[in-house]
């Protein structure tokens, strides 16, 4: 039997493009600045770096909590909107950690990051629980 699991893909898909932009993003401040470890004291090396952390450290949570609810078909429709607006909120993270006129989507990426964090943690121990 062929268990597919688009909202999953897709959301994987899409972290894995981020995470290669956040990459690039501090690879471009060390090609500049001519840093090859660690941040060279350079401030903007430093955020990009911590914003690239930051994503390896929530990711594979919440990653992991959208499979197993689809996988256990808990989904439904709404569970594509989240995984869509957490992959968005940490693309304004990303661009929010360079401080500036853009630094606001810092906090909206930390707010959406934990609200998906909790919301999905929610749905998962209800399903578990039997209760959704």
């Amino acid at each position: 039997m062929e268990m597919l699991l688009p909202t999953t893909l897709c959301m994987a898909a899409a972290a894995a493009l981020v995470n290669f932009w956040l990459a690039l993003r501090c690879g471009q401040v060390r090609a500049k600045e001519k840093v090859s470890v660690g941040s060279g004291g350079n401030d903007l090396l430093e955020r990009r770096m911590r914003a690239q952390l930051n994503f390896a450290e929530n990711t594979p949570w919440v990653l992991a909590l959208v499979g197993l609810i689809e996988l256990a078909g808990r989904g439904g429709t709404w569970l594509p909107y989240v995984a869509g607006a957490y992959i968005l909120a940490r693309v304004a993270h990303g661009l929010g950690m360079d401080g500036g006129k853009l630094e606001a989507g810092r906090g909206l990426g930390v707010m959406v990051t934990m609200l998906a964090q909790i919301g999905l943690a929610v749905v998962a121990v209800m399903t578990a629980l039997g209760r959704m």
